[in-house]
């Protein structure tokens, strides 16, 4: 990608339109400084309408048409929806989940192992790239579409988890002790009686065919991004549009897939980010998702590939909002933004999430504030673009530990991560996303550890030493309860990360709003907790909360305990975001982390980073429909929007939904 350019972006489908306006569609996307168009991911049955019959016009028209009037392609394979006559020809494409066989009509209905499949995708994929391969307006290539296994769970697939459980477990005997198989008579004696695990009803070893279906998505995205890399070009990168948990919206860490695992055969990191709108937006999503993609990369800036423009009705944004999304995508380091989609779709089903233009195909309102949106990605680019964030806060995610807690909540594993993220976001504290595969733990001041319910010892003795040595930890309950096969552990709770936390418990129970003992935090009518109550008794910890109750009144709630040059604090029970921001708040004064940004809390957000001139760029978004003020209180700028000066420590007043951004001088 050019350095100091911002890539401003739409989804372009022409073999969707229903009359012909490509020249007036290129016309309209340059009045509205698109710079970049995504083709392609959807095209196998246009582009190949018989069994070995290729027609590449869609494509090559808006090839040729873009080129001409500068304005660059990123191109999907068109690999994640299957044409009728592979289906007819090989049934078996489709995938067999544990709810029996899959129909055609939908997309992402295939098994992604299955060799006719991979045989017929691969010719799909050369045949395109071969012609297309040379072609000067392609600046990119997207690998499939918002890849996930799909649940595919048939007899081969079956057979091919076999086989990976033979090679990782040896001996059967250990892998029947592993996976405690030998309750209700699960034992396994021999390979060949392996059963399916569609019916299983042990949980560790769903937990670890669900690691190896994460696995086949990885493995796949990497077969498909090595046949891209015979042909790019140095100067061409290779992307995928990852999406998030969905709740009628992106939402939390994807289940499907590994993400930072996945991502190492790309290039940059995509990202599909998709929020509420109008009086519900917050720009939480945008946020997460940004931040999701940034560190998969190491802090790498992303591509948001897919985001609204309308959208669904009850999305179409208010004046103002679409030029706020767009630069909070800026401020959590993207360097495109692009809609899905252009136009909007007459008969599918999809027909009514809009894009940038309505079903008229006419200019409207949405389509005038993008026109603002591409002037401004123009003049700012140089910067803007490129923008580093360095952050000392990180929360630790573990797909693992999101599989074993889902099996069992309460809730399910986003339930808990999420709302932690949202307040570290309403508090102004910049976040980054780490695994357990992370090398760079250590660097971080405060990492939050969200229901880490499975495990490895490795991972907790790890955490254990980075509190040792000066860290500091905000664990939720069920953390370190089970071994990484999500097998729980002999050991008074919680395990070996009592060492650094300071207590135990072997109890726990399900409370309906149990008090905590004297309001201790300061919270009012949202002193109670909910969800999950384990009875901790602290050891060396220090008592933040007691439980409010005839029974269970002498046990701790919440703690804190000193360990090495750090502190862990431990919440033993579920609570709600005003306890939680109470609690991270603590923590983060204890870690040095608490300045002037901290100030300020939602719907005031600021965000900040270094450019491609090592100057900082203070971001101040506004997700009100009232005005609000701030201070800045950093080194006198400059208002890269209306180029004013801005002293330090001055006052400033944002519109509803509006922005400021202040480059430093």
């Amino acid at each position: 990608m050019e350095k100091g350019k911002l890539l401003f972006g739409v989804a372009y489908y022409d073999e969707y339109m229903p009359y012909e306006r490509l020249d007036k569609d290129i016309k309209m996307m340059k009045a509205a400084g698109i710079n970049v168009v995504r083709i392609a991911e959807s095209t196998w049955s246009t582009m190949e309408p018989q069994e070995g019959v290729y027609d590449f016009t869609h494509i090559d028209r808006v090839l040729d048409g873009m080129h001409k009037a500068g304005i660059s392609v990123i191109i999907g394979t068109p690999t994640y929806a299957v044409p009728t006559w592979l289906v007819k020809k090989f049934p078996d494409v489709l995938a067999i989940t544990s709810r029996g066989p899959n129909q055609y009509g939908t997309r992402q209905n295939m098994d992604i192992t299955n060799i006719h499949f991979r045989t017929y995708a691969e010719k799909a994929i050369r045949k395109m790239l071969e012609h297309i391969k040379s072609h000067p307006a392609i600046i990119g290539f997207q690998i499939d579409n918002e890849t996930k296994s799909y649940g595919t769970a048939g007899p081969e697939v079956q057979r091919q988890f076999v086989a990976y459980m033979k090679a990782k477990y040896p001996s059967l005997d250990d892998m029947n002790s592993i996976f405690g198989l030998d309750y209700w008579s699960n034992r396994i004696n021999n390979w060949e009686d392996f059963p399916s695990v569609n019916g299983s009803i042990n949980a560790s070893l769903n937990a670890e065919f669900a690691k190896f279906q994460r696995a086949l998505v990885t493995n796949y995205l990497a077969w498909q991004a090595a046949i891209v890399r015979e042909y790019k070009k140095p100067s061409q990168f290779i992307t995928q549009n990852f999406d998030l948990d969905w709740r009628g919206h992106s939402y939390g860490i994807q289940t499907e897939v590994d993400h930072f695992a996945a991502a190492k055969v790309l290039d940059v990191a995509g990202i599909d980010i998709y929020h509420p709108s109008q009086d519900k937006l917050t720009g939480a999503e945008i946020s997460f998702g940004g931040d999701i993609a940034r560190s998969m990369k190491a802090g790498q800036n992303y591509l948001v590939i897919e985001t609204e423009a309308q959208g669904f009705p009850e999305w179409v944004p208010y004046p103002g909002q679409l030029r706020l999304q767009a630069f909070s995508h800026l401020a959590s380091g993207a360097d495109m933004v692009s809609y899905w989609h252009w136009h909007s779709i007459h008969n599918s089903a999809e027909t009514y999430w809009k894009g940038l233009l309505s079903h008229d195909f006419e200019p409207n309102p949405t389509y005038d504030e993008a026109r603002t949106i591409g002037e401004d990605f123009k003049k700012l680019g140089p910067d803007l673009a490129n923008l580093k964030k360095k952050n000392d806060v990180a929360i630790l995610f573990s797909n693992e530990a999101q599989t074993a807690y889902n099996s069992f909540g309460p809730g399910n594993y986003n339930s808990i991560l999420r709302p932690m993220y949202d307040v570290l976001y309403n508090m102004n504290i910049g976040v980054d996303f780490i695994d357990p595969s992370s090398a760079k733990m250590e660097q971080y001041k405060l990492i939050v550890v969200p229901a880490l319910y499975a495990a490895p010892d490795s991972l907790l003795r790890r955490l254990n030493s980075f509190v040792k040595n000066g860290g500091h930890i905000v664990y939720t309950f069920k953390s370190g309860f089970s071994d990484e096969h999500n097998k729980v552990r002999t050991l008074r709770q919680p395990g070996i990360i009592s060492e650094a936390c300071g207590i135990s418990y072997n109890e726990f129970t399900v409370p309906e709003k149990v008090p905590l003992k004297g309001d201790p935090f300061g919270v009012g009518s949202q002193n109670f907790v909910e969800k999950w109550m384990e009875l901790i008794t602290p050891t060396t910890a220090k008592v933040l909360a007691f439980y409010d109750h005839p029974a269970w009144g002498k046990y701790a709630a919440v703690t804190q305990n000193n360990y090495g040059k750090g502190s862990a604090i431990y919440i033993g029970c579920g609570i709600n975001g005003t306890l939680t921001e109470k609690i991270l708040e603590r923590a983060l004064k204890d870690a040095g982390l608490w300045g002037n940004d901290q100030l300020m809390k939602f719907p005031l957000i600021t965000k900040s980073g270094v450019n491609n001139q090592n100057k900082g760029v203070h971001y101040y978004l506004n997700y009100s429909a009232t005005p609000k003020s701030f201070v800045y209180a950093y080194p006198k700028g400059k208002s890269l929007l209306s180029g004013d000066s801005i002293p330090a420590q001055s006052k400033h007043t944002l519109p509803a939904w509006g922005f400021q951004i202040v480059l430093e001088q």
